[in-house]
Formats: C-alpha cells, sequence, structure tokens
C-alpha cells in the first residue's frame, strides 16, 4: 500500500488534539497479537476514536463512519448520532454546530488512519478496503456500539463486523483474532483483554453472536475489576446520569439500602 499524503493542517488539529486532550496509558498490551487483528472497545464519545488515533500500539487503522467523511452528509449525521439527546434548551446550537462542521470533518477524517464504513449498497467497499489492510498487516479499530442498552459499561453492539473475520479466512486460510479494548477516559487508560480466535467451521450468525458476546462480557469484566470511576457512555447524555463501573445488581442493593 502506497502511504497516503497528510494535509498540513490535519497534522497541527492532530498535534492540538493530543495536547489539550487526556494522556492515555496503556494497560494489556501483551494481549494484543503480533499479527494484524481485530481490536473491538466501547465508544465512549469522542474518547474512543481519539485514544484509538494516538495511542493505539501497533499499526492501524479505525472503522469511521463514512457520513463524517463527507462534508455533504456530515450535518444530518453528527446532529442525531451525537447530540440528538441534548437538552431541548441548548439542542439548537448543536443544531447550528453540525451544519458549520462539514469541511472539517472532511478534512480530519479523511487524513486520520481511517477506514469508511457504510450501511448501505456501499457496505461493500468497507469490507474491500479493511481486507486489504488486514492483508498488509494493519489491525481493525471498532466501536461497534449503537442506541440499544446492553449493561452500565456498554451499549449492544451491532454484529455484523465479525464477517470480516470470514472473508479474511476465505482469503488467507487463517483465523482472525478479536481483541477486546476497555476506554476508561477517567482513569486515562486504555486496557486490552485477552484475544478471541474466529472459528471459520461454525456458522457465521452463530459466530457473530458469540463474538459479541464474549467481547461485551470481557470489557465489562475489565471494566468492573477496576477502583471505582465514573463510565464514560456511548450515549451523549448529561455527565449527572453517566453510570459508574460498579455491577448492576450493586447499584440496585446500594440503593434500596439507601
Amino acid at each position: 500500500m502506497e502511504p497516503k499524503k497528510i494535509h498540513w493542517l490535519y497534522r497541527v488539529i492532530r498535534w492540538l488534539v493530543w495536547l489539550f486532550s487526556p494522556k492515555f496509558r496503556i494497560e494489556g498490551r501483551e494481549n494484543i497479537p503480533d499479527e494484524a487483528c481485530v481490536i473491538v472497545g466501547n465508544h465512549s464519545q469522542m474518547y474512543g476514536p481519539i485514544s484509538a488515533e494516538l495511542y493505539t500500539p501497533v499499526v492501524h487503522d479505525t472503522w469511521c463512519a463514512g457520513e463524517m467523511m463527507d462534508k455533504h452528509e456530515v450535518a444530518e449525521y453528527a446532529y442525531h448520532d451525537f447530540w440528538a439527546e441534548k437538552p431541548l434548551w441548548n439542542r439548537w446550537f448543536f443544531w447550528l454546530v453540525s451544519r458549520m462542521i462539514g469541511p472539517l470533518a472532511e478534512l480530519i477524517f479523511t487524513n486520520a488512519d481511517t477506514v469508511a464504513v457504510y450501511h448501505d449498497a456501499r457496505v461493500i467497499e468497507t469490507f474491500r478496503d479493511s481486507m486489504e489492510r488486514l492483508q498488509h498487516g494493519r489491525s481493525m479499530v471498532i466501536f461497534p456500539e449503537h442506541n440499544a442498552e446492553h449493561n452500565n459499561i456498554v451499549h449492544e453492539f451491532q454484529n455484523k463486523f465479525v464477517d470480516l473475520a470470514r472473508f479474511y479466512y476465505r482469503k488467507t486460510s487463517h483465523e482472525l483474532m478479536f481483541v477486546p479494548l476497555y476506554v476508561a477516559p477517567r482513569l486515562k487508560t486504555l486496557y486490552y483483554g485477552k484475544p478471541i480466535r474466529f472459528r471459520h467451521e461454525v456458522p457465521i450468525a452463530e459466530e457473530r453472536k458469540r463474538i459479541c458476546t464474549e467481547l461485551q462480557d470481557a470489557i465489562t469484566d475489565i471494566a468492573v475489576a477496576l477502583p471505582e470511576h465514573t463510565v464514560v457512555p456511548y450515549p451523549n447524555i448529561p455527565k449527572k446520569q453517566y453510570p459508574k463501573n460498579i455491577p448492576l445488581e450493586v447499584c440496585s442493593l446500594e440503593k434500596k439500602a439507601c
């Protein structure tokens, strides 16, 4: 693969983001295979993608919504995906911001190490591009949460990303590994868990379910084993509604005790 030319303005923005954003430590680096793999984490709002770009300790590309890479599609996508749950009194401000960020978003996300992700007929481009990069030794970083609650740590995962492993096996006869990642902005740390291997002989529907379940469980287990802290959730909700990392059943008991 030929290295792409990086716009000078993106280099400046990337440096400024690094300068003013939290500096993340790495825990569990030994769990990332030496070969190309798929790293799957909790989105943690903006912290997941930013920390992936700046601190992932292997050569990688991050799956990014294709709409954020096209200035003509940014406004509708950004408003509904990021800010639609903001309080009514300031929602107008974020609607206005979403209409202004198109050119900047396109510059940032086309210059970063990203793969455009689509959910229409263009999805074939997503898998083709990802496969090419995996075969060149580049790992994929994916944040597959969507607006369906799972527990106090992660939202439910969209599961079609698991198909990468099926296509990869067809090309290489090698079973791809999926590495769970817990992004903990309040602890300023990225925690990598034990990898999960794709099983090529199992029906893909079963593997989608198994791998997503094991990834969600692994991320949850990492989070609840850590000292008590605030979890930055997938949806952009008010900060006073952010959950803690303690298990939900403990939360329920504490509420009853109160």
